[in-house]
């Protein structure tokens, strides 16, 4: 048995493998994130990701089964309540909510807004659910015209805060954040308060690298938690730290991209540390999921699976890949929300035994569990550890 050294925790953020038991009860019966995007576009080939069992685990046309899967496969159901990233995130690494965070389809209430306002000394204009670039193009004018900030959210636990840099400085638009972070409790306790600053002139309009997320912390002990009190490195890639309001990282590389995220992973395998390397792969939920981009959404697995031979070629004998994602975003599904699905299990590296079924999990927290197990941390409040299912223990 080869001690496993590194883990590589990697969330295809919105990659859904078919219907949670329970997806009725959300609206989502039927969706199927990979199945229906393979279909849309005629075939989907992922025959790195197939050879460790992807295609094992839901149909996807253009990756067949394998009967000799070079890794450990199955899914995992999601057991506490939502279905957006932060609570995904949360359950993969122990914490499993029986109530999910508030979201507003609607637009946030007008006593919460007016408080808002007071506070920050502004009106705000918007209050609704949009995409982001589409809201700055819809009210940015108006914005520039009168000075007051532009109020969204989406399908995920958010509240955000859009201002042109020349109009609201990006120290006065964090502070108006910190301001929301502060007031957003109990009941409206968001995952997430974002600072959304753009620049341009109307009809020319674009973010800027300067987003700042205000984070909820988790409502628990985390994975992180445990492997940072240990001594570990837990070093978090794209948007990991945002998840998890910075608690229990040791390093962060704060990406924007799924291509900036591969490449980081990839230079930090170059690097000597134990613990866990934890990437979240974004673009499948912020850019193709939502706008029912079965193409682009197709794309992106192409180039995670390319990415993977990458991967492949610099792992340690003492390193394992697991990949797996927060809920589903079914590129065909009606609407724009996230879908509340069932999510891949995959693990592989030569600590692992090939071939091995999982089966279907039910908590995304068996995972988490199965890391605690493997490097002898304290167990987690939630999960069935499948650490002796797969050798590592």
């Amino acid at each position: 048995m080869t001690t496993l050294r590194r883990a590589i925790l990697v969330v295809l953020d919105g990659v859904g493998a078919g219907a949670n038991p329970d997806a009725h009860s959300y609206g989502d019966d039927g969706a199927s994130s990979l199945e229906h995007c393979a279909l849309a576009v005629g075939g989907l080939a992922l025959p790195n990701l197939g050879s460790i069992g992807l295609g094992n685990i839901t149909p996807i046309l253009g990756t067949p089964p394998t009967p000799d899967a070079r890794g450990a496969y199955g899914c995992m159901a999601e057991r506490g309540a939502g279905k957006d990233s932060t609570t995904g995130h949360w359950e993969i690494t122990g914490v499993v909510l029986q109530k999910p965070l508030p979201t507003y389809p609607h637009g946030f209430p007008a006593d919460l807004v007016a408080a808002f306002e007071q506070a920050i000394g502004r009106k705000v204009i918007g209050n609704k659910p949009a995409s982001g670039t589409e809201i700055i193009k819809e009210l940015g004018e108006e914005h520039m015209r009168t000075g007051y900030p532009i109020l969204y959210t989406s399908a995920d636990s958010v509240f955000q805060v859009a201002a042109h840099q020349d109009i609201i400085p990006l120290e006065e638009l964090y502070h108006i954040c910190e301001i929301a972070r502060g007031m957003l409790t109990g009941e409206h306790a968001v995952g997430r308060v974002i600072a959304r600053p753009f620049i341009g002139e109307p009809g020319a309009f674009r973010r800027t690298e300067h987003r700042r997320d205000f984070s909820l912390a988790p409502l628990g002990i985390t994975l992180l938690d445990l492997l940072k009190a240990d001594g570990k490195e837990v070093i978090g890639i794209g948007k990991i730290e945002d998840l998890f309001a910075g608690r229990g990282l040791t390093r962060r590389d704060h990406t924007e991209t799924n291509h900036d995220s591969m490449a980081a992973t990839l230079r930090w395998l170059e690097r000597d540390f134990t613990g866990l390397l934890f990437v979240n792969l974004v673009e499948f939920d912020m850019l193709w999921g939502h706008r029912r981009d079965s193409q682009g959404y197709a794309q992106a697995l192409r180039d995670v699976d390319t990415w993977f031979s990458q991967v492949q070629q610099v792992m340690h004998p003492g390193d394992a890949i697991f990949f797996t994602a927060d809920h589903g975003v079914d590129p065909t599904y009606r609407g724009s929300d996230h879908t509340r699905e069932e999510v891949p299990l995959l693990a592989y590296g030569k600590p692992i035994r090939a071939g091995v079924d999982l089966g279907v999990r039910t908590s995304f927290a068996d995972l988490g569990q199965t890391l605690a197990q493997t490097f002898g941390v304290e167990p987690l409040a939630a999960g069935v550890s499948f650490a002796h299912d797969v050798g590592l223990v």
